[in-house]
């Protein structure tokens, strides 16, 4: 007997651990941006590159020959947050993800849908400046690494992995931005400037334009999760 109620206490306590450690999981802020299933809560803007849903919960990026940037856009708009996500880009290609960003001329009725412009962490092969902080559209080219150097010591690093599954941490609070490439801090960037004019905004997955004759290109994305701050 004195058994059978041990038992039953140990099963109690484990499912009780259990339920805490769900309601942990569920209560820590995290929310995925993308369902695994549809693009639903997204749309195209800026150019025509194509985008679809593969197995696994992935989101594909294809070029498109003759398109500008491209841009996988959220409906939803976030000022400070954290968000993670993991990619995959051909060695050819450059890509992005744009944060807090906004459309230009987007009540205009036209195939582009509004060009995309705001902050963008920057995504390609390396050794390169995956991880910086460029500014899309907005006049200002790159906005880290700070100071602007020359040095390729400075602007390029080697943190991407090539041909490989990456992991982002992106957090944005304020007028600072902190980007992280598998672990390693890339970009600490503190900008008023870009602050005052994109305080919130939404994200975009760029597919960047190719010149003609090359390509085609792909880019990837998976669990990609957001928690608002």
């Amino acid at each position: 007997m004195l058994r059978s109620l041990s038992h039953a206490l140990l099963v109690c306590l484990f499912a009780s651990a259990c339920c805490v450690s769900s309601l942990a999981t569920a209560d820590d802020g995290w929310k995925p941006l993308f369902d695994g299933k549809s693009l639903d809560n997204w749309s195209v803007k800026s150019g025509y590159a194509t985008y679809k849903v593969e197995d696994g919960g992935i989101i594909m990026g294809k070029t498109a020959e003759g398109s500008g940037n491209s841009f996988l856009c959220s409906k939803d708009e976030f000022g400070d947050f954290e968000l993670k996500f993991e990619v995959k880009v051909d060695d050819g290609l450059n890509s992005g993800v744009q944060i807090r960003s906004k459309l230009k001329d987007a009540d205009k009725q036209n195939s582009y849908g509004g060009r995309v412009y705001g902050p963008q962490v920057e995504i390609e092969s390396g050794p390169g400046q995956a991880g910086f902080i460029y500014g899309e559209a907005t006049g200002r080219g790159w906005l880290s690494p700070e100071p602007e150097s020359k040095d390729k010591a400075v602007n390029e690093h080697s943190h991407f992995k090539n041909g490989q599954w990456n992991e982002y941490r992106v957090l944005a609070k304020g007028p600072n931005i902190k980007v992280w490439i598998n672990g390693e801090m890339i970009a600490d960037l503190t900008d008023a400037d870009i602050y005052e004019t994109h305080p919130k905004g939404l994200i975009g997955l760029q597919v960047h334009g190719i010149q003609k004759e090359t390509g085609p290109y792909e880019v990837r994305w998976r669990n990609l999760q957001i928690k608002p701050l």
